[in-house]
Parts: structure tokens; sequence; C-alpha cells
């Protein structure tokens, strides 16, 4: 109880009132926190190879980081469990934004989860170029798919260099094959150069086109048409049944004027609706028979060995690139040479190649 000079008796006609206790910095009611529990990569595995989604989810968050500490521990997992991967049919879908890539998957991914198939979607989802967020929108537009228990959808957010977004998917590959999948779907933004990352990563690559948008042209011009092992031109419903058709034989017209695919196969064009489920079925017997067409012929994991080779050199460049801008010194000289250059003083190649000189200088030693 704090005393008050006020209430002595010589002060007449003062009096403070006792104030009340003071209370608790901390609520007494508030749950301590809980902490994390860590797992080693061996805890990781065993999970995964149990079909463990929670550890799943984990595991790929790992992938997706960029602390050195999980890292470490993601490509301890990775390797583990590579021996367990590549047994799943991998497919690459893209299409320009509005073309129902969402829709399209969530229709196709409910029609394979029905015939008893596993599977996984990994949704690499645009990012802000300013604030680097991403909505992350995928489980909401796979409204059927994202409460299946026999699908795994998981959005990646795409901010970041292309190589790396594309690396992280690839490895997320070999944890979802690992756990059981054996159809994994890899969404691309469906703009700029990620197209031909994931092409790199997959055994077929569906293009969804729409009819009427102009776009039959822009399709050719960018060389995706030229990648792709099949092309379905969704929204062939109500008024749109004609126009789809007359783009489908545009577009299978144009596919003969592309040079033969190593693989043997004849790229085709169908005509579907994700929404009311139409011609879907027919999409995925396209890619069955491409399957079986490449299997036959060797192409299958002739491709998966060219794929696997390409993707080592593209971790080689990534590394010797984080390497090169993580190094102190040239942290420091970055600086210096980008002032020298927008002053006119060096011209930016020299600028790299005295850069690059040093850099190659230090680790000589």
């Amino acid at each position: 109880m704090q005393y008050h000079p006020e209430n002595d008796p010589q002060h007449i006609g003062l009096k403070v009132n006792e104030g009340v206790t003071d209370m608790p910095m901390v609520n007494p009611y508030m749950r301590p926190k809980r902490i994390r529990r860590t797992y080693t990569a061996d805890e990781y595995v065993e999970a995964i190879l149990q079909g463990d989604i929670t550890m799943l989810s984990r595991a790929v968050t790992l992938v997706e980081s960029a602390l050195p500490s999980d890292q470490k521990m993601a490509q301890a997992v990775i390797e583990k469990c590579l021996p367990h991967a590549g047994k799943s049919i991998r497919l690459g879908i893209t299409g320009v934004p509005g073309a129902g890539k969402s829709t399209f998957i969530d229709e196709i991914g409910t029609l394979l989860t029905g015939k008893g198939k596993k599977l996984a979607v990994l949704a690499i989802d645009p990012s802000s170029e300013r604030s680097k967020g991403s909505i992350l929108g995928d489980k909401t537009r796979m409204e059927r798919l994202s409460t299946d228990p026999n699908a795994f959808v998981r959005p990646s957010p795409s901010a970041g260099s292309l190589g790396g977004v594309a690396r992280k998917t690839r490895e997320s590959i070999i944890l979802c094959e690992a756990a059981g999948f054996d159809t994994i779907i890899v969404e691309t933004v469906g703009v700029g150069q990620s197209e031909t990352a994931v092409h790199s990563m997959v055994d077929f690559f569906l293009l969804i086109q729409l009819a009427g948008t102009g776009d039959e042209l822009q399709g050719i011009k960018r060389g995706i048409m030229e990648m792709a092992d099949g092309i379905a031109i969704n929204k062939c419903d109500g008024n749109n049944i004609e126009k789809a058709k007359v783009a489908r034989n545009q577009f299978q017209n144009a596919l003969h004027l592309f040079p033969p695919h190593e693989s043997g196969w004849s790229p085709e064009a169908v005509t579907c609706s994700a929404v009311e489920g139409n011609g879907v079925n027919d999409v995925w017997d396209m890619v069955e028979r491409y399957v079986a067409h490449t299997q036959n012929n060797g192409f299958f994991e002739d491709k998966r060995t060219q794929q696997a080779k390409y993707w080592m050199f593209e971790s080689i460049n990534e590394q010797l690139k984080d390497n090169f801008y993580q190094n102190k010194t040239i942290e420091d000289l970055l600086q210096h040479y980008e002032q020298r250059v927008l002053q006119n003083e060096v011209s930016s190649f020299i600028a790299a190649h005295e850069l690059l000189e040093t850099y190659f200088n230090i680790i000589k030693g």
C-alpha cells in the first residue's frame, strides 16, 4: 500500500484515496507459446513415405525456404526420397490468364481421383513485383480438389528468379512422388518464360487455349505451341461451341506446320468445357496415349534423363550466381561499378568483366 503524505492530519481538507492494486503485466489467462518441434531428415522421410500430408507440406515449405539451415535439411530429405520417386505421370499445364486453367485442373483432377488415382497439384502463383506478395488463391478456385482426400494442392509464390522457382517445383515433385502420388500436375503462371521451365520438368505439356480471342497467332509466335504435346480449346459451351470447333481445326492445321517431335508423337487439338465437364476425359485419354506411345519407343525415359541433366546444369548456374552476389567484396564493388556505369565512366560490359575477374581472383585465393 503506497503512503500518501497528503493524508497526514496536518493537511486539512486533503485526502487521496487508495488506488487499485497494479495489474500483472502478463495476461494470466494467456496460454504459453507452443514451440514447434523440429524433425530430423529421417523423420521427414519416414512420414512422407507413409503418405503424411502434413509432413509433406512442411517438407515443401523447407524446399521453398531461403534459410541456409532449411535448405540443408531440404536437400537431405530430397536425397533420401529420390529412390522412391519417378513413378508418376507429370503433366504440365499452361495457357493465357483467364483460359480457365484452375477450373480445368479442378475438373480433370476430380476425374482422376474418381478413377482411384492420387493427384498432387503444384500451382505457381504470380507474385507482385512491388510488394512480392502473392494471393495463392488456387485452392479457392479448385474447390473440389481442395477437400479431396486423394488430392494435394500446393500453391507456391513465383517471387524470386524463375530458375529458383522452377528448381523448387522440381524438388517438390520428388517429394510428392515419394509420398505416393501417381499423377503430378504443374500449373504455370501463364505469362513470361515460365512455360519453358515447366516444359523441362514434365512428361506431357498441355496448352489450354480459348476460341475467338485473337491469340491463335500469338501462340504460334511465342513458340509455346511448338513445345505443346496437346492443345485443349476450353470453354466449349453455350454460344461458344461453334467458335471452339473452328479454333480446334485452326490449331490442328497449325500444328502440322511445325517440325515433327522427337518423340514421334503428333500433337492433337481437342475441345472441352471445364465448367460442364465435357471433353475433359478426351484430354486425359490423349495424355495416356502419349505416355503409352513414348514408353514403347523409349522416349519417355530418355526425356527424363535429359531433364535430369538439364537441371543439374541449371542448379550449377544458380549456385554460381548466388555465390557471386553474396560475396562481400563483390557486394561492395557492385555499388562502385554501378555508379561508374551510370556516369558513363565505363561500359556495362567492361564493368561486368572486371567484376567477374575480381571474383575469380578471390576464389583462386
